[in-house]
């Protein structure tokens, strides 16, 4: 089955360094996991996987800084517990007695272009097929249709996407060839109260980062 190819593209992107803690710092590029994510905005379902294979990048590779207000706490998981178990009790949260700034280095303007295809988990049924995905998914994608609005590592940088049926017949992807380092993967939710992170030694080939699959042995956890 041929690969379903997805152009997105938007105002600001962050895909954070998971290493950084508190201040939020991009990756040059996109990664394997916001790829997959934004594929999942458009269709998901517990039978399919989306399974990213290359990434292309059609921009130059740009920055931007800035602060932002953010609140430095959540709402404690056992307040949420106790109001379902409860029936009443309160969830706010003050932001103006929470609130810190942080900084945030981020990519602007950027457009990428995903290729990925789908693959059968374990929850699949006998009526689930890949070609009946791969229809759907195409279908969905033509009329813009969505789960949820695609977005760019972080909820505030939503993208517009586009289903592109003829991929050779777009732009090319910008002339830069260098190593990456390391970069996150996606996460291991094999054991979903403590999801693990993998990694992969990324590098840019004219423009295009190519993905291992997950159980290839470029993949780390």
């Amino acid at each position: 089955m041929e690969s379903l190819c997805l152009e997105v593209r938007g105002d600001y992107a962050c895909f954070t360094r998971p290493e950084l803690k508190v201040e939020r710092v991009s990756y040059d590029v996109m990664t394997p996991s916001a790829a997959r994510a934004v594929f999942e905005a458009v269709l998901w379902k517990p039978a399919i996987r989306w399974d990213i294979e290359r990434i292309a990048i059609l921009r130059p590779i740009q920055w931007a800084s800035f602060r932002r207000n953010e609140v430095s706490s959540k709402v404690p998981t056992h307040s949420v517990q106790a109001l379902m178990r409860l029936g009443n009790g309160s969830l706010a949260l003050w932001a103006d007695d929470e609130r810190q700034q942080r900084a945030s280095v981020v990519l602007r303007d950027v457009a990428y272009r995903i290729w990925a295809r789908p693959s059968l988990t374990e929850k699949a049924g006998a009526g689930d097929t890949l070609v009946k995905y791969f229809e759907m998914f195409r279908r969905r994608a033509s009329k813009g249709q969505c789960v949820n609005q695609p977005y760019l590592g972080c909820r505030e940088f939503a993208c517009h996407f586009e289903l592109i049926e003829d991929p050779a017949s777009r732009p090319p992807a910008i002339e830069e060839s260098r190593d990456l380092g390391i970069m996150l993967y996606d996460l291991d939710f094999t054991d979903l109260a403590a999801p693990a992170p993998l990694f992969f030694r990324a590098s840019l080939d004219s423009g295009v980062l190519a993905v291992p699959r997950r159980d290839s042995a470029e993949v780390l956890s």
